[in-house]
């Protein structure tokens, strides 16, 4: 009797066919945070780039609800490509939940910080750099302090409702953008004279690259990434440890 066998034994070259299709995916989703990162520095530096330049024609209700728009709107279009991270803040919070792997955060945060300085690269090309560039800055007779305490609680609530919406116990799907979006703007809404909302280190860095003005960047990095890890051990006193499918998912994007 002849037994005819279907399985094979594994070629030599299946694993690097493995391998580079991994680092292709993980290139899409680089790529993906960087064109999604553009888009936000796009309105949230541009509003005030454009309001310079149109001697104040854009009201401060349209620059603090057009970044929270956007953001809501990428999370929509792709985020089942790369999680939709869009800030360093962001991508430290899942992956110290557990959701992100730690070993692909630098790449995810380099990918922002591109996608930021970029946009700002088109900004003054097109505009000049003007005026404070659409910067965030510690308002008129505020202190860092009072700005960096801002920031930490505004981004306690902002990777909140990341995370919230984001697990198995509490997931909305892609609703989960409107919370994310209607977050920004609401919280911009209030906060944005006081230290300007931005909850985002790669936002903040990169205008200020642009001004060679580093002297309250710290404000907009200390504030968001403790304000993140407040939330994640928030996440854990509300959900216990993680993560669960669906957040890894969130985290991570859909893409196989």
């Amino acid at each position: 009797m002849v037994i005819f066998f279907t399985s094979k034994e594994p070629s030599a070259s299946e694993p690097m066919l493995n391998a580079r299709a991994y680092h292709f995916l993980e290139l899409r989703r680089l790529f993906s945070e960087g064109l999604g990162t553009f888009f936000l520095v796009l309105v949230a530096v541009g509003g005030g780039v454009v309001n310079t330049a149109t001697r104040g024609a854009i009201s401060q209700v349209a620059l603090v609800i057009a970044p929270g728009l956007m953001v809501m709107a990428v999370i929509l279009f792709m985020g089942k490509v790369s999680g939709a991270h869009l800030n360093p803040a962001v991508t430290i919070a899942f992956s110290a939940r557990g959701d992100f792997p730690w070993r692909r955060a630098p790449g995810y945060i380099i990918a922002q910080i591109v996608g930021a300085v970029t946009a700002c690269s088109f900004l003054a090309l097109t505009f000049g750099v003007n005026g404070t560039f659409g910067s965030t800055q510690p308002g008129a007779g505020f202190t860092g302090l009072q700005a960096v305490l801002i920031e930490f609680i505004l981004t306690l609530g902002l990777i909140s409702v990341i995370l919230g919406t984001a697990s198995k116990a509490q997931n909305v799907g892609p609703l989960s953008a409107l919370a994310v979006g209607g977050y920004i703007a609401l919280a911009g809404l209030w906060a944005a004279p006081i230290s300007g909302a931005s909850m985002n280190p790669a936002r903040s860095f990169a205008p200020a690259l642009f001004l060679l003005n580093f002297s309250t960047c710290w404000v907009y990095l200390v504030g968001p990434i403790a304000g993140a890890l407040l939330a994640v051990f928030f996440a854990y006193l509300l959900r216990g440890p993680g993560p669960d499918e669906v957040a890894i998912e969130a985290a991570q994007g859909g893409l196989k």
